[in-house]
């Protein structure tokens, strides 16, 4: 069923609409005939930082990185109480694996951290094209090994959250299953792991899990709501360094389609009604739901994919967004 957008949202829409038509016609005239070009789509992301508004202060900021024997992994930590021994939240930032930055993503990254009562590592992983599959997911996968690492000089408990949003919730749920399923259930077994790491909970904002493009919310939503069906298999493209999408290998990589399991952590699933992306998020989490999981699975109907990003315009729904990740990661888990 295609979402019935939010009154709040309707005046965005036409001026993006517009946008994005342009910027198609922009990008033919200049890359022989393709309707995306990797600046352009960049670009058009990072405009977006004015609607993000600020975040609130934080205690402690910093900026580090891990070391790899190939280069280095940026990343920027959060500390809202540094006489405290918090959790720890890894967030993974949205961007369809080739947008995105810890710089846009900051005061999502602060709030976060308050809502989470958590040390945030937010982590800068390498992008596509550049950086094709797994690139991105390998570099995330060596922060949620070595993240301790980053933290020498801050008390923090043993206690770990995974967050992230669209592109970010993929990484999120690939580490999941490549930490928590035996080798046959890996969603992204070209990713290397070592021993596995001790999860507690993950928190899944509208969520990329299918990179097949199957669910049916993808052709209802896919035109009109900011996250269109071209963009979103262009972007696909670009992960998996290929001109059409090899079914075998986006079944592969795709979470949704992967091996669940009961040793899988306690979810919070966030899904907006006007996302193409809707229907996969909801099918995961019944996936979880099916294997004993502890799932939340919360809809917000009159939104669009990366409405955290428009918080100056739907500042309710954000709000209330953080509150219900509060409420999760402070309640107490269930025990399967």
């Amino acid at each position: 069923m295609r979402g019935i957008i939010s009154p709040k949202l309707v005046p965005f829409l036409e001026q993006a609409n517009k946008a994005i038509a342009e910027a198609k016609d922009k990008a033919k005239a200049k890359a022989k005939g393709q309707a995306f070009s990797v600046d352009l789509v960049r670009q058009g992301l990072d405009n977006l930082a004015p609607l993000i508004g600020a975040g609130p202060h934080m205690d402690r900021v910093k900026n580090s990185y891990l070391a790899t024997a190939s280069h280095n992994i940026p990343v920027r930590i959060y500390n809202p109480a540094p006489n405290d021994n918090l959790p720890v939240l890894l967030h993974f930032h949205g961007g369809g694996h080739m947008c995105g930055s810890v710089d846009l993503y900051d005061p999502i990254s602060r709030k976060l951290a308050i809502a989470a009562q958590a040390i945030v590592i937010c982590v800068d992983y390498r992008l596509a094209p550049e950086h094709p599959y797994p690139a991105g997911l390998d570099d995330c996968q060596q922060v949620l090994m070595h993240y301790q690492s980053l933290l020498f000089d801050m008390k923090h408990s043993e206690v770990l959250y995974l967050a992230g949003d669209s592109a970010g919730g993929a990484i999120c749920t690939s580490l999941v299953m490549n930490n928590c399923c035996d080798s046959s259930g890996n969603a992204s077994s070209d990713v290397s792991t070592s021993m596995p790491v001790k999860i507690a909970k993950q928190i899944l904002i509208y969520p990329s899990v299918d990179y097949t493009m199957s669910s049916a919310s993808i052709d209802e939503n896919g035109q009109g709501f900011l996250l269109e069906q071209d963009k979103i298999h262009w972007y696909f493209q670009q992960y998996f360094h290929v001109n059409s999408l090899d079914q075998t290998k986006t079944k592969k990589a795709s979470p949704l389609l992967g091996k669940f399991s009961a040793n899988m952590p306690s979810t919070l699933v966030i899904t907006a009604g006007c996302d193409p992306l809707r229907d996969e998020g909801i099918a995961y989490a019944k996936s979880l739901t099916e294997v004993g999981v502890a799932v939340e699975h919360h809809s917000f109907d009159g939104m669009t994919h990366a409405y955290m990003l428009l918080n100056e315009l739907v500042s309710e729904e954000c709000l209330a967004t953080f509150r219900l990740i509060s409420e999760f990661v402070k309640a107490e888990p269930n025990h399967k």
